[in-house]
C-alpha cells in the first residue's frame, strides 16, 4: 500500500474513535433520554451540553477548513449552549447526528485524492488539513472520554463497555 493510502486510513481510523476507547456511537448509545440534562456533581455542564460543544467545536473545523469565508464563534461562549439551557429528546438526537455528519465531511475531505494534507489551507496559511483533522479527533476522543465517564458518574452507563 502507497503512504497516501495509509495515511488516509490512519486517519480514518483516527476520526472515527474506537482503537484505544470507546468511539461515538459506543458512547451514546441507548442513552436515558431522562439523563440527557443531568448535570455531573460539581460540574458546570449538562450531558446535552457537552454533546452540543462537541458539534459546535467539530462543525467550526469542519468549516474553517472548507468555506474561506466562515468565522469562528467568539471562545468560549460561542462554543457552549448557555448554562440554563435544556434539551429536548430530539434535540439530543438532532445534536447526535449533527456530530455524525460532521463527521461524515471531515471523513469525506480525508478520502478525497485532491486533499492537499501538508500544503497550507489557502485562507489560512499557518494552518494545515492535517492538522485541523488532528484537531477534530483530538477534540472528539477527548469528549467522548469525558462522556463516557460522567454515564459512569451518573450510573447512565454505556451498553458496550470496554
Amino acid at each position: 500500500m502507497n503512504p497516501d493510502e495509509v495515511l488516509k486510513e490512519e486517519l480514518i481510523a483516527y476520526l472515527g474513535g474506537g482503537n484505544a476507547h470507546m468511539n461515538f456511537d459506543d458512547a451514546v448509545s441507548e442513552f436515558p433520554m431522562d439523563g440527557i440534562n443531568e448535570r455531573v456533581p460539581h460540574g458546570s455542564y449538562t450531558v446535552w451540553q457537552l454533546l452540543a460543544h462537541m458539534r459546535i467545536a467539530q462543525r467550526d473545523i469542519l468549516e474553517f477548513i472548507r468555506n474561506p469565508e466562515y468565522v469562528s464563534p467568539d471562545f468560549p461562549e460561542g462554543y457552549w449552549p448557555r448554562p440554563d439551557e435544556k434539551a429536548t429528546p430530539e434535540e439530543w438526537e438532532k445534536t447526535v447526528e449533527g456530530i455524525r455528519n460532521d463527521l461524515a465531511a471531515l471523513i469525506d475531505i480525508v478520502k478525497d485524492p485532491k486533499t492537499d494534507f501538508f500544503g497550507p489551507i489557502p485562507h489560512a496559511r499557518g494552518y494545515t488539513i492535517f492538522r485541523e483533522i488532528l484537531l477534530a479527533g483530538d477534540h472528539n476522543a477527548y469528549h467522548v472520554g469525558e462522556l463516557v465517564s460522567i454515564r459512569r458518574i451518573l450510573n447512565l452507563n454505556p451498553v458496550k463497555e470496554y
